[in-house]
């Protein structure tokens, strides 16, 4: 059975401010090594520091895109509480 990630990342821009990045698939470290590699979401490429956050898995595409558009309408805040809500280190 398939598994999908919907994922958070902490993206920093040139001139050091940060902002949040939601995405989904069905393969969390290829993804996030795209992202940092500048081959993943335009939004990333070009960015001084890409840090995976937050992830929580589903078991359908369906699923996870519900919830990666649910995320993507939370405010800073909310995505804030949502990252503090799990703790682990990508290091």
């Amino acid at each position: 059975m398939a598994v999908f990630y919907v994922y958070i990342l902490e993206v920093m821009a040139k001139n050091g401010k940060k902002r949040y990045y939601t995405g989904y698939t069905n393969n969390l470290y290829r993804r996030w090594k795209e992202h940092r590699n500048g081959t993943g979401a335009k939004f990333c490429r070009g960015k001084k520091l890409i840090e995976l956050k937050y992830f929580e898995t589903h078991q359908t595409r369906k699923e996870a895109m519900r919830r990666e558009l649910q995320i993507k309408s939370f405010s800073r805040q909310q995505k804030g509480e949502l990252i503090k809500s799990i703790s682990f280190n990508t290091n």
